[in-house]
């Protein structure tokens, strides 16, 4: 039994609420993350690092302690959804946290909260509101259109959206996030910065994988792709903006008169 104290407590610091209710020592940079109140959050992370146990924190953080909320943990595949799932449904069941209903893919607590964990598939996750998390699992994974229909669903809200992948190419909206929108909270998480990861065994792995391979699962670094004929840095340095409009709609060429042709 805790009091009044102790829950406000663990509702203002989630670190506190992991190792008192749940005996779970985070990592640091797990115990920044999960205090971020950036709306906002992306952090890059190494293969077996602990995202997956950060984003179910996340989760049952939101649920428990804000009644009436709904969170959606995202991933690439149905399996990887429902292993999302059990991970939160266990770390609600070390703290002890009632749980009324759940199913394959839903839980609902005894306050009203709402935590569904769905494969990313855009044309099936359309219809919730009033989200108040988003986490996405393997984002670099996740399909770009499903990342798209689901900021709406935080517009009434104010709710938070949360990336968290091993990188995936120069490409994709967690590419986006990383480089472009300045509203997120970015952090970079490398194998050599998890206690758990043994040197050894990073070694063997560099040796076995080869630097591209291994600099993308465990350095967090953004590779170009195997098939990719021209890379990044290229295309990019082969773009202009100061090229002169010739042609129109469905490829009709312009008149010599319009203004659209003038540099």
């Amino acid at each position: 039994m805790t009091g009044f104290a102790d829950d406000l407590r663990h509702a203002l610091d989630p670190v506190a609420w992991c190792k008192e209710r749940l005996g779970l020592e985070l990592d640091q940079w797990q115990a920044d993350a999960v205090r971020s109140t950036a709306p906002g959050l992306l952090f890059c992370c190494s293969r077996q690092a602990g995202k997956s146990t950060t984003g179910a924190v996340l989760v049952s953080h939101m649920a428990t302690f804000a009644p009436e909320s709904l969170s959606l943990l995202l991933s690439p595949a149905l399996r990887q959804s429902g292993e999302g799932l059990r991970n939160v449904a266990g770390l609600l069941a070390r703290a002890g946290v009632e749980v009324s209903e759940s199913s394959k893919t839903s839980l609902v607590l005894s306050n009203g909260s709402r935590v569904l964990s769905l494969p990313a598939n855009e044309g099936t996750i359309r219809g919730y509101s009033s989200v108040n998390l988003i986490v996405e699992d393997e984002a670099a994974r996740v399909p770009d259109d499903t990342n798209r229909s689901t900021r709406p669903m935080l517009a009434v809200s104010g709710g938070r959206h949360v990336l968290m992948s091993t990188p995936n190419g120069k490409r994709g909206h967690i590419w986006d996030a990383r480089n472009g929108e300045t509203a997120w909270e970015r952090m970079k998480v490398t194998a050599q910065q998890c206690p758990r990861i043994p040197a050894a065994f990073l070694a063997q792995e560099r040796r076995a994988l080869g630097p591209r391979w291994f600099a993308q699962e465990y350095e967090c670094s953004f590779e170009e792709g195997d098939a990719q004929l021209f890379n990044f840095d290229v295309v990019m340095r082969a773009l202009a903006n100061d090229v002169p409009v010739l042609f129109g709609p469905a490829g009709c060429p312009l008149p010599a008169s319009s203004p659209l042709r003038a540099v």
